[in-house]
């Protein structure tokens, strides 16, 4: 009895001691996360230079370190970063100025190479623009995609109403979507565009036919302007401007390997992409007024649109009451 008695002690200390630690384990876990620069990114190739600063630890000279949290959509990248979960986000100039116009104030550090190809599904035989007609095409709300098919409408003289915007916010199932010949276009950036184009879907349109820089990379304000995270923020941009100019050096073949388990696709996929000097990796350079004056003129007209919709439907349930009293 008495030798059970010590064991039962001897194992209820045992548990309490390793709880203890588990929360202590947790407590300096947290305290490191916080401390740390954590940015949003996604399994995109504008994210590269992150995904190689990060592999090559050049991300180790920033005091708390670097956490890069992986989303597969770019909403769940705003919600993080609204709700502050995360200080930085790459992302696109549309969803950052809607962003800023709902009161989160944000620092861009730089645009990215980031653009847009619009591709079709080949069983759905369409390589015109004016053939999407009647046809769905899968995008993100309030984002490049959104306005980049917004301006293909126009150019073809499409109404509105006859083609169906659908949101898919994941790139990983919009790819899934193309393969199972569920939607007729998607809006697709790399490394997912060129899988698609291996598998032989046409390419109808291509985003940097609009000399639009829409992609960035965009902190909050108020977190940067504490010293601690201002010397972070300059650390990082000199990470990501040598990881850039590597790139830019050797190429994407040389990062294959990096990119296919970054971006989630084979390995010859990542070694057929683009040559990187038709569309290189630029640092320190801002978001030109242009194109933000741009987005906040699109932006500006999306959200009449929907009061002219309500007040035409009011408009004409008024005169259906007036008729039925006649």
């Amino acid at each position: 009895m008495i030798l059970g008695v010590l064991l039962a002690a001897a194992c209820g200390q045992s548990y309490e001691e390793t709880k203890r630690i588990a929360h202590e384990n947790r407590r300096a876990a947290m305290r490191r996360d916080s401390a740390a620069l954590k940015v949003a990114v996604l399994p995109t190739l504008d994210c590269l230079p992150l995904f190689v600063a990060e592999h090559y630890q050049l991300f180790d000279t920033i005091h708390g370190g670097v956490r890069l949290k992986r989303f597969t959509a770019q909403m769940d990248c705003d919600t993080a970063m609204e709700r502050g979960r995360v200080e930085g986000m790459v992302t696109d100039l549309v969803r950052a100025v809607g962003m800023q116009q709902r009161g989160v104030k944000l620092r861009y550090v730089t645009v990215t190479n980031a653009y847009w190809q619009l591709v079709t599904n080949r069983n759905a035989r369409i390589r015109q623009l004016k053939q999407l007609d009647d046809k769905m095409v899968a995008m993100t709300r309030y984002s490049a995609t959104d306005l980049l098919t917004d301006r293909v409408v126009d150019s073809v003289k499409l109404k509105e109403e006859r083609v169906f915007k659908v949101q898919v916010n994941d790139v990983t199932v919009r790819m899934q979507m193309l393969q199972n010949n569920a939607m007729d276009a998607l809006w697709m950036t790399e490394p997912q565009a060129t899988m698609a184009r291996q598998l032989k879907n046409p390419v109808i349109y291509d985003s940097r036919t609009t000399k639009m820089q829409l992609g960035v990379i965009a902190f909050r304000e108020r977190e940067m302007r504490h010293p601690e995270r201002a010397t972070q923020l300059s650390l990082f941009v000199k990470a990501y401007n040598q990881a850039c100019d590597s790139i830019n050096q050797h190429g994407f073949r040389y990062y294959s390997d990096l990119i296919a388990r970054c971006c989630g696709v084979p390995k010859e996929v990542a070694d057929s992409l683009p040559d990187v000097s038709r569309n290189p990796y630029v640092t320190n350079q801002g978001p030109r007024q242009t194109d933000v004056t741009a987005v906040e003129k699109w932006l500006g007209v999306r959200a009449v649109k929907p009061e002219k919709r309500a007040s035409k439907v009011t408009s004409n349930q008024q005169k259906k009451k007036r008729r039925n009293k006649k």
